[in-house]
């Protein structure tokens, strides 16, 4: 993963008042899990996946993170949209 998603994810739960181990529970990976992947420590630890690195440098894009808009994936779905997860 980028160094500006990690450190986004980082602020991002300074201001909810999150804890690394919260968000292991709160995702259903283990603190360790969390940890390798937001200090970019070990094998492949938080990495894009291969294929969607290519794909992202082949159309000079770059994976980057911003917070959700209130209101916004609730309505997507009533109207039939995809929230693209």
């Amino acid at each position: 993963m980028t160094e500006e998603v990690r450190a986004a994810i980082n602020a991002r739960l300074r201001e909810k008042g999150m804890t690394r181990a919260d968000l292991a529970r709160a995702t259903g990976k283990t603190p360790q899990t969390v940890t390798r992947a937001l200090n970019a420590s070990g094998r492949g630890a938080g990495s894009v996946p291969e294929v969607w690195a290519a794909m992202l440098d082949a159309l000079d894009l770059e994976l980057t993170t911003r917070p959700r808009t209130p209101g916004a994936e609730a309505g997507a779905e009533k109207e039939g949209g995809s929230t693209g997860r």
